[in-house]
Formats: structure tokens, C-alpha cells, sequence
């Protein structure tokens, strides 16, 4: 595997714990190594990383939030 992706993996924790978990991406980017934003992205979408998901994921905790104050009243 080229060495920039090696440290780009070991850099990570989370990438070292998705690659760990989905194997064959060691040989993906071992004979492709311009895949690795492919891998980022689909680790990001895996973990619930992208900007989407974090947006979504503050809106539910304000609800929540909103929710609880509600009750309170």
C-alpha cells in the first residue's frame, strides 16, 4: 500500500476502525490509491460524519431539548 495512504489511515481512528471492519478496502486501495476519498465518504456516511447528518443530528437534541422545557411549563 502507498505510504501517504498508510499514514492517512493511521492518522484516523476512525478510519482505522472502518477499514478494520470492511477488509477489502485493504486491497482496494492497495491497487487503487485515488480511491481513497471513496473511502473517507463512505466511512463518513457508515459513521454518520457528513455535514447532513451532524446538522440533522443538532436539530434532533434541540427538539429534545424543546420537548423537555415544554413539559417543565
Amino acid at each position: 500500500m502507498n505510504l501517504d495512504v498508510q499514514f492517512k489511515l493511521r492518522s484516523n481512528s476512525d478510519y482505522q476502525r472502518y477499514i478494520r471492519e470492511n477488509s477489502y478496502w485493504y486491497k482496494e486501495l492497495n491497487r487503487n490509491p485515488e480511491k481513497f476519498e471513496e473511502f473517507v465518504s463512505e466511512m463518513k456516511e457508515r459513521y454518520k460524519q457528513r455535514p447532513t447528518d451532524k446538522i440533522t443530528n443538532f436539530a434532533e437534541k434541540l427538539e429534545l431539548v424543546k420537548t423537555f422545557l415544554n413539559i417543565l411549563r
